[in-house]
């Protein structure tokens, strides 16, 4: 299903304040009915699951209405901007399903208009060029209790700033030497309103405008202008911006011109459990090498998701699920995993994997016959159909679905105990062979061949049945089995520590000697699996020529949260 058709109908059967807010403003004929959004990342890293719900959000909220939405880059601080990043987002919000059309544009497409704006602000007395370095006017700021101070430099004449503000433009001082701030209110309750930074020097050539600009408008400058002069309606963010709305609007007010404006809306982020979010913690994993780049499997990042295996089926339906309030909360990542199980079992193939291989030799099968058997693709998808599996003499079943000393609750394979294979014969363990050090390396069962397809005709039942590979059929496989990155539910509550210290040791155990079934030789890429009765998993883009590499995406089941209590 489309993200259109998902998204779609998720909204129409569960609706929220944002839409109560535009149903209001489309009752009203507000905006000529039109209902234009934008998704405004700033490409200084990789997107998080987070930024995936505000990407389901914006276009999912357009798509309810008949709207569209723009992809802008708020592209404003080249020290941390680069093309990589803008690539890595495209391709994420591609991945999940949305498409701008030809509505693309970036901060820097405006800076021309930036620049005219701030010398329209200068010339009504409403900007100026303040000498003072960042220390002493964050300093003069005050605090929320006490009115800040006023710059020395703030009643220049309206020529000396115009002055001042073209020689910063044209590469006349250095770095830190001075900053255009708006003259607003040094004494409003909101810091954001005392005099804020509208441009800064900054001799970093850009991403895409090179050398040509050295000095760069400040994001709360730029956000909402941008926001004005692509039309947006309703400009979505999340509630970290609320404090920033009367300097969005202050801004407005001296740009309109007409009843038009954009209207800022906040909404509650998306926090996980397990799971950090910020991009500079982020961004010190993959530096530090914690984990292995932005795509490591283990990361939140919507690159790391993909590799993993999640769908954008199930992160547009989470994302649904979470909802949008306007209270701050952690949502349970066990939501996210169910909404990834839930969506692959109705779409992945199911075949069979054996991770920790045990020999089972069947010692009444004949030395040389292979046998091709039924086995069913997705019981879930009737089209899906059937392939055929080998089976002979040799086989490979799970190390764990063996047990020499059986407890009461364990029924699967044990010495004297019969077990089904799947899709199979009833076999029963014998004897047991062991290497020199006393290890358990094979055993040696008989099968009854009156049981194939795991019927018996006699009626006798059996308490389990396991999964299992031809041995001469088998291809070997490394395995990686992904876990939560952190130990600790809520970070947030470990603010005197250092987050690093929370990682879990065993967040990646690669299993480098595990079989797969020989249908799996061709597996593309990405593609998902159900390894039954294991869980699921995709091949990982290090597979090659001879090579497999799986990783596993989620367990059949969530265990996590019951050996964590």
């Amino acid at each position: 299903m489309s993200a259109k058709e998902t998204i779609g109908k998720g909204i129409s059967e569960k609706s929220n304040f944002i839409h109560q807010i535009i149903e209001k403003d489309l009752s009203e004929g507000k905006n000529q009915g039109r209902v234009l959004t934008r998704f405004p990342p700033e490409p200084n890293g990789y997107l998080h699951i987070g930024h995936a719900k505000s990407i389901c959000l914006n276009f999912g909220t357009a798509l309810k209405y008949g709207g569209v939405t723009n992809l802008r880059f708020d592209d404003t601080n080249p020290q941390k901007e680069e093309d990589e990043y803008v690539r890595s987002i495209m391709e994420d919000v591609r991945w999940l399903g949305f498409d701008w059309g030809d509505r693309l544009y970036y901060a820097s497409d405006h800076f021309g208009k930036l620049y005219e704006f701030a010398l329209k602000l200068i010339r009504e007395g409403k900007a100026y060029v303040d000498d003072q370095d960042a220390a002493t006017i964050s300093n003069q700021k005050g605090t929320p209790t006490r009115p800040g101070t006023e710059s020395p430099f703030r009643n220049r004449s309206v020529e000396e700033n115009l002055r001042l503000f073209k020689a910063m433009k044209d590469g006349g001082f250095d770095e830190g030497h001075c900053v255009l701030r708006a003259k607003i209110d040094m004494s409003s309750p909101n810091m954001h309103m005392r005099d804020p930074i509208l441009y800064r020097i900054m001799k970093t050539p850009h991403h895409r405008t090179g050398d040509q600009w050295v000095i760069y408008p400040m994001y709360d400058f730029a956000h909402g202008q941008c926001d004005f002069w692509e039309g947006i309606t309703h400009s979505l963010c999340t509630l970290e911006f609320e404090v920033h709305r009367p300097l969005y609007d202050w801004f407005i007010d001296q740009l309109k011109e007409g009843d038009y404006r954009p209207q800022q809306i906040e909404f509650a982020r998306l926090n996980l459990t397990y799971t950090v979010m910020s991009k500079r913690k982020l961004l010190e994993l993959v530096r530090d090498k914690y984990v292995n780049g932005w795509d490591d499997p283990r990361m939140p990042t919507i690159s790391g998701m993909r590799r993993r295996g999640y769908t954008p089926a199930s992160i547009r339906n989470f994302a649904e699920r979470v909802g949008v309030t306007k209270v701050e909360g952690i949502s349970d990542v066990t939501l996210l995993e169910h909404s990834v199980r839930e969506d692959l079992n109705k779409t992945a193939r199911r075949v069979m994997g054996v991770l920790n291989p045990l020999k089972v030799i069947i010692t009444n099968y004949p030395d040389n016959k292979t046998e091709k058997l039924e086995a069913i693709n997705n019981p879930e998808d009737p089209d899906a159909g059937t392939r055929e599996v080998p089976f002979g003499r040799e086989l490979y079943i799970e190390r764990d679905d063996f047990m020499e000393n059986p407890s009461g609750k364990f029924f699967r394979l044990a010495p004297g105990r019969e077990v089904r294979l799947r899709y199979a014969y009833f076999i029963t363990c014998n004897e047991v062979v062991r290497d020199a050090s006393g290890n358990v390396t094979a055993l040696l069962c008989t099968y009854d061949p009156a049981s194939r397809g795991g019927n018996s005709p006699d009626g006798r039942k059996v308490k389990a049945t396991i999964h299992w590979i031809s041995a001469p059929h088998a291809l070997e496989a490394e395995v990686r089995l992904y876990d939560r990155l952190f130990t600790v539910e809520d970070l947030s509550e470990e603010k005197e520590r250092d987050f690093k210290e929370f990682l879990n040791p065993e967040s990646l155990v690669i299993l480098p000697r595990s079989y797969v079934e020989p249908s799996l030789k061709d597996a593309a890429p990405l593609s998902h699996w159900q390894f039954e009765r294991v869980g699921y998993f995709n091949v990982d883009p290090d597979s090659g020529p001879g090579r497999l590499v799986f990783n596993r995406t989620v367990a059949l089941k969530d265990s996590w949260s019951k050996e964590k209590k």
